[in-house]
């Protein structure tokens, strides 16, 4: 009797929860009572296979977060302090800088109401120490020039010349009169500067030899030559310009003042890469500098290779941000892109090409990590940081182009950022020393022997 009223129990149950008007529309569908017949032959364990099946259909999949850093290097490098500012800046940057960036790139033009917000960050010179500097840790300025790079290449190169080519030259290299005058104004981005280093036929062979000569008359310097590629020199209010001294056949640096008769400067116009970025090709045609704006410390490109060493890291970790930007934009597109009705991020093709971008983006962090510890500890040589830019530059150039292999035909549109960041890549490839020049420095290193010509 028990089991009689248990059944029945179990049918009311049954009957209670069923919704009649759909079980009718399923019976012109498929034969239930042969559906039943086959369901109540199942084992156990095909018939908790085939609830779980059924129970995952109806929930929506929780998909990861996006995240780069995927040793989590950041997070377990930085103190709380430090780390609170990489996210200021990444906030910023998502915020003020991403919205806008495709716009300025495609008409190759600069915002430069963004340079007010950027001093507000106060993170320019940021290693540097005193005059209305920080005094932070390389790494610290690493993965800022990494969180830039990120969202735009160009907004990090612009920074880069600002912080690193142009108050770096004055910070290593310039008098105590020449930091007090210039660093603070510059920290703060009331001032903008320029590195003019490369010539129209002098690129990478600036070592052997620059064609932009200087000689002193009286208490003047004067200055002629070219100097192309420069960046931020349309609108810089100073240029550190670099020549040869005809009298001694030294490398000496120089600040030039924007409006300076005898300097002059034309935008460069028409690349395919960092457009954002405004470069000049500078004239100088018996330009007349005091004795009071050289440089005090630069007399040789053994001066001039100091500050170049500093800023090579920085480059490092600019291809590293470049790669990561690419990374996550691709990454964010397979999970929403939609072909054979599943997302492609469930494609194993896909995955592949996504995992190898994440083991060339992880690589490259260390390394660059690691970079900044010997720049911290006062370690750092050329051929380390020539390393991590021959390194981070080539392994970039192979993330952005698997990114823009999973998005198909619209990784080339620039509404989904990765053919920025491919193009940009290009850039980074080549400028701070080619590829084969910073192999030189490293061969020369392990091998005791230069190859240079």
């Amino acid at each position: 009797m028990a089991s009689i009223f248990s059944s029945l129990k179990n049918a009311y149950q049954l009957f209670k929860n069923v919704d009649f008007e759909k079980l009718d529309q399923l019976s012109k569908k498929i034969d239930l009572p042969k559906m039943v017949e086959t369901i109540s032959n199942l084992d156990d364990k095909q018939l908790q296979g085939m609830m779980k099946m059924m129970g995952g259909a109806g929930r929506k999949k929780e998909i990861p977060a996006i995240e780069g850093d995927f040793y989590q290097l950041g997070e377990e490098a930085l103190n709380d302090e430090d780390r609170a500012l990489q996210l200021k800046v990444r906030a910023f940057l998502e915020k003020e800088v991403k919205p806008i960036v495709n716009e300025y790139w495609l008409k190759a033009e600069f915002p430069h109401e963004l340079i007010p917000k950027i001093a507000e960050l106060n993170i320019c010179g940021l290693t540097y120490s005193g005059y209305g500097c920080a005094g932070k840790s390389n790494l610290m300025e690493g993965i800022l020039a990494m969180e830039m790079a990120r969202i735009d290449t160009s907004i990090s190169t612009f920074f880069g010349v600002q912080s690193g080519l142009a108050m770096g030259s004055i910070y290593l290299l310039g008098s105590e009169e020449q930091k007090q005058t210039w660093l603070p104004a510059m920290q703060q981005l009331k001032i903008i500067g320029a590195f003019g280093l490369t010539e129209p036929e002098v690129g990478s062979g600036v070592a052997g030899g620059l064609n932009t000569t200087v000689k002193k008359q009286g208490n003047k310097w004067i200055i002629n030559g070219q100097k192309k590629w420069i960046g931020n020199a349309p609108f810089a209010d100073v240029t550190i310009i670099w020549a040869r001294d005809v009298d001694d056949n030294q490398v000496k640096g120089f600040l030039v003042r924007k409006g300076t008769p005898g300097f002059s400067v034309e935008k460069m116009h028409d690349k395919m890469a960092l457009r954002i970025v405004q470069n000049g090709l500078i004239t100088l045609t018996d330009c007349e500098v005091e004795e009071v704006d050289r440089l005090e410390h630069a007399n040789s490109f053994k001066d001039t290779a100091k500050v170049l060493q500093m800023t090579r890291a920085g480059v490092a970790w600019q291809a590293v941000g470049c790669a990561r930007g690419a990374y996550e934009a691709a990454l964010a597109y397979t999970q929403k892109r939609k072909q054979f009705g599943r997302p492609i991020a469930s494609f194993q093709l896909i995955q592949n090409h996504l995992v190898e971008m994440l083991s060339n983006l992880t690589a490259m962090q260390t390394l660059c990590f690691r970079l900044s510890q010997l720049q911290d500890q006062g370690l750092l040589t050329d051929e380390h940081a020539s390393l991590a830019k021959v390194f981070c530059s080539m392994r970039t150039r192979d993330v952005v182009s698997r990114a823009r292999e999973v998005m198909g035909g619209n990784g080339i549109l620039l509404e989904y950022d990765v053919a920025r960041f491919v193009a940009d890549a290009e850039a980074i490839y080549s400028y701070e020393g080619t590829k084969e020049i910073n192999t030189l420095i490293v061969g020369r290193a392990i091998t005791g022997y230069s190859a240079f010509v």
